[in-house]
């Protein structure tokens, strides 16, 4: 295909990007059509380098299978260190679980491929239509993640929300710590500005917790130095969409018009944004940072969530890819 033609349609996808983006940057479509136009934007670059293109696409055919021997060790060696800091439970063997799909799969082609047997290499093609589905969607995810992540919040607020991540016997954890000191940072900058923000703590009483995350999360805050008028309680949630539902009612009580600004995990930046989008918050999403070791494993429960949430699109779509290999497969036959 012409340069000029990759061209176009990487600038038709970027402008797409940009004109939703600026429609609102909280939707999950917006990161398929950055990965379009990255895609396009690529082969264009490519294509304008004439024959020394062909280097490129060698250290491509060199570094991609490299790069998946390096990603499977590294899901690995992380899913073991979650596991030791962590402990052994659901949330914290998600990076093992990728691995282990990495490595089944290619045993799964090397057999296929050994056997010639047509039933397994469709078998072996349809599962590997799911995969790729999957991947596509889990790189649109990451992508705009990242991309919506170092986007800077320019406005001043009049409220800053930080999202409760759960108590260590009824203290605040590291992972809570963080989000409230990065929340603290945002309503010190904006008072410096001359605003006058107020902080909400968002998150209820487990049945496990002598106080709820709200209270022990302004407590923390207080002790930092925020003046305790400053700070209110939102502590009936127990989810993060009842966190952004619940603050957004305190919000419209105390102020109609206002804005806000929300502060979570860098992780859950992105899903949070959706949460926000779907409760009618009128604010964006801020991360906070977090221990390299648990990022990768937190992400990919997120990614997790969202797969479950919209679970019927997500199965029928999957369903569509892998049915190539059942079609190779009746066609064969």
């Amino acid at each position: 295909m012409n340069t000029l033609v990759w061209l176009a349609f990487g600038l038709g996808w970027a402008a797409v990007f940009l004109v939703s983006f600026l429609i609102d940057r909280r939707r999950l479509r917006n990161g398929v059509y950055l990965v379009f136009a990255l895609f396009f934007l690529g082969f264009a670059a490519l294509g304008s380098l004439g024959s020394l293109a062909v280097i490129p696409l060698l250290i491509l055919a060199v570094g991609v299978p490299l790069t998946v021997v390096a990603l499977t060790v590294f899901l690995f060696v992380n899913g073991f260190t979650m596991i030791r800091r962590e402990g052994l439970r659901a949330s914290s063997v998600l990076t093992t679980l990728a691995g282990l799909v990495i490595v089944g799969f290619g045993a799964l082609s090397l057999l296929a491929l050994g056997s010639r047997n047509m039933v397994l290499i469709s078998l072996t093609i349809s599962v590997a239509g799911m995969l790729f589905y999957v991947s596509f969607v889990f790189c649109c995810f990451l992508a705009y993640s990242v991309f919506y992540g170092r986007v800077r919040q320019r406005r001043d607020v009049d409220f800053v929300v930080v999202l409760g991540a759960g108590l260590v016997r009824g203290e605040v954890s590291k992972l809570l710590a963080g989000r409230l000191d990065r929340g603290r940072q945002v309503w010190e900058r904006v008072r410096g500005r001359g605003g006058s923000p107020l902080m909400i703590t968002s998150g209820g009483q487990g049945a496990d917790e002598p106080v709820s995350e709200a209270r022990a999360m302004a407590d923390y805050l207080i002790t930092t130095g925020v003046p305790a008028e400053a700070v209110l309680l939102e502590d009936k949630s127990t989810t993060t969409l009842e966190n952004l539902t619940f603050s957004r009612r305190i919000m419209l009580e105390d102020r109609p018009d206002y804005r806000c600004v929300i502060v979570t995990s860098n992780y859950h930046v992105l899903r949070a944004a959706l949460y926000a989008r779907r409760a009618k918050v009128n604010g964006q999403v801020l991360g906070a940072p977090t221990a390299r070791y648990f990022w990768p494993n937190a992400f990919l429960r997120e990614f997790v969530a969202v797969l479950v949430e919209n679970r019927w699109k997500n199965i029928v779509l999957c369903l569509m890819f892998g049915a190539v290999g059942l079609l190779g497969l009746v066609k064969g036959t």
